[in-house]
């Protein structure tokens, strides 16, 4: 007898153990309400390939996490991770898979936006996504919450074999982050490098991003002609300087010693806290309805180059070549326009009266979105036996005793079976104890006919 056919009882209840830890960590919540009465929100988001292929003609629509449980639990699936106010999808009338924990049928949701991502497609190349074969890390845009490939934000070269991606060796974990896939070497800009990547299209429409383009804090992946590798600007540490209150004109006193905006630069950082508990000089720039705007741009000054740069992104020119054929190469930046936004962007914003209209209209650049969590679950973590005492302290007295009772009748018909390998010395296997139910079952059927 082999030994994958048999096992040790220690082996077996470590295993068992080891599960229901891992089953924990992977759903530590509930999934026993859907998302749709909380109206439109930040979360977790799913498209259901199967619901998809059913009706070919409607258009896809997404799912929250506990349906994506609940009611589709046997269907091909694709997570589509955060997607910003979404309401779910599951229990409207545009999927034909009834909903089973909203039971209310609803109309469909017309303040949802479905991008391509609800088409199984992916970044700027449009290449359908497919995780049995994909090599590369994707990364989301802040802004409009796409994917990209490294390759096509420029950080490396496009892998040129899909096969699917060897299992990974536990012993290289540590540099999961930079080296993204097996065989890949690490990208140009890598995750400790970053906090957030906002795409070409979202950095030109936003005006407060466009305008720290390439600049310290906001790094870039750019070259000046098709020849040269790509290299990076905008990595360069913000300085460290004083950033101010701001205060109306009227409210600076002869001896106020606080920094004026021609001393301070927005994208340095805030000076360390001096030694001894003393206060800084100077508190961190704030602005409310009770106090005025900065009149002064602080926004750092941005190479001319990137300025052009993004210029040609909006006319589509991407030639080496200007129109007038005199700019010359060294003088010019090609890339895609993508922007790297290093830790603590959201402090070194500019919020003077022309950058903080363009900050105001996207929340998510000021402040921290919050993203939908589903309840902890109370039962996660607990093992079979706890679980079985749980659920049968809920069931009515004479139900509870049934059950008792019939847990105690397959105990003993159990150890009638098991007690001659006892006696014998011989090795309980698999198909030992799937013998053993496969006989209860049938003996089950047998007195229902």
């Amino acid at each position: 007898m082999g030994d994958a056919d048999s096992a040790t009882l220690t082996s077996v209840l470590e295993s068992q153990a080891s599960l229901v830890q891992e089953a924990a960590l992977a759903l530590p919540h509930q999934f026993s309400q859907c998302t749709y009465s909380l109206g439109h929100i930040r979360q977790a988001v799913y498209l259901c390939l199967t619901c998809a292929r059913a009706s070919p003609s409607s258009s896809t629509r997404g799912i929250c996490s506990a349906c994506s449980i609940a009611c589709h639990t046997d269907h091909e699936q694709l997570e589509l991770f955060p997607k910003r106010g979404f309401r779910c999808d599951c229990p409207t009338r545009a999927l034909a898979h009834a909903c089973t924990l909203h039971t209310t049928l609803e109309e469909p949701n017309e303040g949802n936006v479905y991008g391509r991502n609800f088409e199984a497609v992916f970044c700027r190349c449009g290449r359908p996504y497919d995780a049995e074969k994909e090599r590369e890390t994707m990364i989301q845009c802040l802004a409009c919450e796409d994917w990209f490939h490294e390759s096509c934000l420029n950080l490396r070269e496009r892998p040129s074999s899909r096969e699917p991606t060897p299992a990974a060796d536990p012993a290289d974990d540590d540099g999961a982050s930079d080296a993204s896939s097996s065989g890949l070497p690490p990208p140009l800009i890598c995750a400790d490098d970053y906090d957030a990547l906002v795409c070409s299209e979202c950095v030109r429409k936003i005006d407060a991003l466009r305008r720290i383009a390439g600049t310290p804090g906001a790094l870039m992946a750019v070259r000046t002609c098709e020849d040269e590798s790509w290299r990076v600007i905008g990595k360069d540490e913000p300085k460290e300087v004083n950033t101010i209150d701001v205060v109306g004109a009227g409210d600076r006193s002869e001896n106020d010693t606080r920094a004026t905006p021609e001393s301070c630069v927005t994208g340095g950082k805030r000076e360390r806290s001096p030694v001894g508990g003393q206060e800084p000089e100077a508190k961190r720039a704030r602005v409310s309805p009770e106090v005025g705007l900065l009149s002064e741009c602080l926004a750092p000054k941005q190479d001319p180059r990137i300025t052009k740069l993004l210029s040609r992104l909006d006319s589509g020119v991407l030639s080496n070549e200007d129109a007038n054929g005199d700019l010359q190469k060294p003088e010019r930046y090609l890339g895609a326009g993508d922007v790297f936004l290093a830790e603590g962007w959201r402090d070194r914003w500019c919020r003077c009266r022309d950058c903080i209209p363009s900050l105001q209209a996207h929340p998510y650049l000021l402040e921290e979105e919050e993203t939908y969590e589903p309840p902890e679950d109370p039962d996660s973590g607990l093992s079979l036996e706890e679980l079985g005492m749980r659920a049968l302290q809920r069931l009515p007295r004479e139900k509870a005793i049934n059950g008792i009772m019939a847990f105690n009748a397959m105990r003993d018909d159990l150890m009638k079976h098991l007690r001659p390998f006892a006696e014998g010395g011989r090795e309980v296997t698999e198909a030992d104890i799937r013998a053993f139910f496969d006989a209860r079952i049938q003996d089950i059927q047998s007195k229902r006919r």
